[in-house]
């Protein structure tokens, strides 16, 4: 079995971004040489995910409408007694979760016909990272 690891810096200009990274992502599988096998994409922070859907503008303003109506910001979320002014961004990761796991198929992402890999900030405009795991023969 044969790996290849990459990691994509993002620092959004907005609090709440939806980064559309499938482009990155294949080119990923396309380095790695790998034919058959996964790729893991996963955000590292705790206030970002990854997630698959469709590259509509309208899609992607009713997700981030639907998460700000699930964890809205707010002053009196416990973790603000930490210092920190983000408890909704935590909130709105776990329900897009962290990462996700793709296949590769004769060296290609296996996506369905409208599926598409998404970055999702909850917390931007400083510098955070991504990795993407190829995993195959």
């Amino acid at each position: 079995m044969r790996f290849l690891t990459e990691h994509l810096t993002f620092n959004t200009k907005k609090h709440r971004e939806y980064v559309h990274i499938t482009p990155q992502v294949e080119a990923a599988v396309k380095k790695s040489g790998i034919k058959e096998g996964m790729v893991l994409v996963s955000a590292m922070h705790i206030t970002a995910g990854v997630y698959v859907n469709d590259n509509e503008s309208g899609l992607i303003q009713d997700i981030d409408k639907w998460l700000e109506e699930l964890a809205p910001f707010r002053e009196d979320y416990h973790h603000h007694n930490t210092g920190e002014t983000n408890g909704d961004s935590h909130l709105k990761a776990l329900l897009v979760h962290h990462q996700v796991i793709l296949p590769i198929t004769e060296g290609k992402l296996d996506l369905g016909p409208w599926q598409r890999v998404f970055y999702a900030e909850f917390d931007g405009q400083r510098p955070k990272r991504l990795v993407i795991k190829v995993m195959g023969e």
